[in-house]
C-alpha cells in the first residue's frame, strides 16, 4: 500500500491511501494518523484493509486535487547516515567510513511535497542530497541485523538538504542539517511488501530538469540490517522513526565548480517506486 497524510475538505491532517487516482481516507476506519497505523502492527494493516474493500463514498478523494503532507508530520525520530555511498564519500574527500556516521534532524524541519525549501539567511553553501529512507514499524533495542525485515514498516523518498558551511564549520553536523525545511519527504510511505529489493533501487536528483545525482541503492555501504543492528544497538528505535540512508555522489558540494541551491530552482527526488517528491527553493527573507 502507499500511505499518505493529506489535508481533509477542513483542512485537517487526515491518513489515507492512494491507489490508483485516488486518495481513501482512513478517518472513517478510526486512524487519526499514519503513525496510528504504523504503531498498531498487523491488526492495524488488516483493519486498513477491511475498510478500504467497503470504503464509503465520502472516503473517497480525488487525488489530483488532494494536497499531501510528509507521510509522517512529526517523526517520533528522523535518524540521518552520511557518506554511506562510497562515491560520495571520495568525491568529499572524506575516508570510507568503518562504521555508519550518524546524525540527525529535528522534526520540525520535515515539510510536504510542494512545499518551498526556505534557504536561511545564514548560509552561502546549501545543498540537496537525494535519499532513501525507510520507516520502523515494530520497535525494539539490541535488534539482530538478520531479523531487520520484521522491522521495516516501508519506505519513502527525502531530500537531505545541509547548509554546507554550517555543517562543516564544526565537526558535529547537526546545524548545518536541520534547519527548517532541511527535510522535505513523501509523497508516499510505500509498505515493505511492494518494494521486492530495497538494495536495488535507482535513485536520482533533478533540478530544473538537469539530472545531477543519479545511482542506485546497490551501492550502500551500510545496508538496512547493518543499520538497524548498530543504531539499535546504543538506542531504541520506535514505531513511526524515519531512517534516511545517505546519498550518492552528484551533491552541489563536490562540483566543480560547486552548484549550491539558489532561489527558484525545483528539486525532484525519485527513489524507483516511490514516487516523485519535488519541492521548489526559495530564500529567507
Amino acid at each position: 500500500m502507499r500511505y499518505v497524510t493529506f489535508r481533509n475538505s477542513q483542512g485537517n491532517p487526515e491518513p489515507g491511501v492512494a491507489r490508483d487516482h485516488q486518495i481513501i481516507g482512513l478517518a472513517e476506519a478510526g486512524f487519526h494518523s499514519v503513525l496510528e497505523v504504523v504503531a498498531g502492527g498487523d491488526s492495524a494493516r488488516e483493519q486498513v484493509g477491511a475498510f478500504l474493500s467497503k470504503a464509503p463514498a465520502s472516503s473517497v478523494h480525488d487525488a489530483a486535487s488532494a494536497k499531501l503532507m510528509a507521510p509522517i508530520p512529526r517523526p517520533p525520530k528522523v535518524i540521518c547516515v552520511g557518506l554511506n555511498y562510497r562515491d560520495h564519500a571520495e568525491e568529499s574527500n572524506m575516508a570510507i567510513p568503518d562504521r555508519p556516521t550518524i546524525f540527525n534532524k529535528f522534526p520540525q524541519s520535515v515539510i510536504s511535497p510542494g512545499d518551498t525549501v526556505m534557504l536561511p539567511k545564514a548560509s552561502t553553501q546549501p545543498d540537496y542530497e537525494a535519499e532513501f529512507a525507510f520507516v520502523i514499524g515494530r520497535g525494539g533495542k539490541h535488534i539482530a541485523a538478520d531479523n531487520w525485515k520484521a522491522h521495516v514498516f516501508g519506505y519513502c523518498n527525502l531530500n537531505d538538504v545541509s547548509a554546507r558551511d554550517l555543517q562543516l564549520a564544526t565537526t558535529q553536523w547537526l546545524m548545518g542539517k536541520t534547519c527548517d525545511t532541511f527535510c522535505p519527504m513523501g509523497p508516499y510511505l510505500v509498505t515493505a511488501d511492494e518494494v521486492a529489493d530495497p538494495h536495488n533501487l535507482n535513485i536520482k536528483m533533478t533540478i530544473n530538469g538537469e539530472v545531477l545525482q543519479n545511482s542506485n541503492t546497490k551501492h550502500l555501504i551500510f545496508r538496512i540490517p547493518d543499520l538497524i543492528a548498530y543504531l539499535s544497538s546504543a538506542f531504541t528505535l520506535e514505531p513511526g522513526d524515519v531512517i534516511s540512508t545517505g546519498t550518492p555522489s552528484g551533491v552541489g558540494m563536490a562540483r566543480k565548480p560547486p552548484r549550491f541551491l539558489k532561489a527558484g530552482d525545483d528539486m525532484v527526488v525519485e527513489v524507483e517506486g516511490l514516487g516523485q517528491l519535488r519541492n521548489p527553493v526559495a530564500v529567507e527573507a
